[in-house]
């Protein structure tokens, strides 16, 4: 038996890095996932192996940032699985510049991904959640559910070169704490965790003029990190180096299991203890 058992997960941004270990460990513990991501390939791997380790899941792919996908993504959990009880707003990259060197498109492009988009999925969410918990209410039940918004310690003590991404995810904080307090009635708690350094392919150790990148939706955006940076950074954590997509999966089910049924409006930092 695991803490989740009957409950369903949306885990967006599911099919690499963290997200996919985050739909792993909610799996392992009995909860069926509706797995995403950008592109169908690594959606549909994550989904694969949850289902070969006899869980369960299905795939709702595409962009997070199209208008429509809220309702989809909410649709495809509670009509292939019945219900909802737990939002992870996963999915998010980063496309840096100094301010003065920042476009428009830059801007919105990771305002919409990382805040945006979470904001339109429980917008979508919320009239299921109304719904649910007015039957369970008439038949005496209480389930708690659970939302956990993924924010970084750029958005809270901000880092040079990320406007548009401290911007966005000290937002998602705030609605973190806004949602805490309008979805209290419904027995939800609404919580968020800042990441500090922790090691995926967006963080990956860069050699002096190197320079790698991703395709996101036509753009091509530079990602990992100079060695020599990251080394700093490594002797600045009280741990001694960055956490693992694992241990960052840890720190979401923690507030996505029963064990956090009464930690409501919160942001976690996981950082190492820096």
């Amino acid at each position: 038996m695991g803490q989740l058992d009957g409950r369903v997960a949306i885990v967006t941004g599911s099919g690499r890095g963290i997200g996919q270990q985050i739909a792993l460990r909610l799996a392992r513990d009995g909860a069926a996932v509706v797995v995403n991501d950008l592109d169908d390939g690594p959606g549909k791997e994550t989904a694969e192996l949850i289902t070969s380790q006899g869980g369960r899941a299905v795939t709702c792919n595409g962009s997070v940032t199209d208008k429509d996908f809220g309702e989809r993504i909410v649709k495809t959990a509670v009509d292939t699985f019945g219900d909802c009880h737990i939002i992870v707003n996963n999915a998010g990259y980063t496309w840096d510049s100094v301010i003065q060197k920042m476009s428009d498109e830059q801007w919105y492009a990771i305002i919409d991904v990382h805040l945006t988009a979470p904001f339109r999925i429980l917008r979508a969410f919320a009239e299921h959640l109304r719904t649910a918990t007015e039957v369970e209410a008439k038949e005496g039940k209480r389930i708690v559910r659970k939302i956990v918004n993924v924010s970084s310690t750029s958005g809270v003590n901000g880092n040079a070169g990320q406007a548009n991404y401290s911007a966005g995810k000290a937002g998602i904080v705030g609605m973190t704490k806004t949602l805490a307090k309008e979805w209290g009635r419904y027995n939800t708690t609404v919580n968020a965790v800042a990441f500090g350094y922790i090691q995926t392919r967006l963080t990956t150790p860069l050699q002096p003029g190197e320079g790698g990148t991703i395709d996101v939706a036509g753009h091509t955006v530079k990602v990992g990190i100079q060695a020599g940076r990251l080394s700093a950074m490594n002797q600045m954590i009280p741990l001694g180096r960055g956490g693992t997509a694992e241990e960052a999966a840890g720190s979401v089910y923690l507030f996505c299991s029963p064990d956090s049924d009464y930690v409501s409006g919160q942001t976690l930092l996981v950082t190492g203890g820096l």
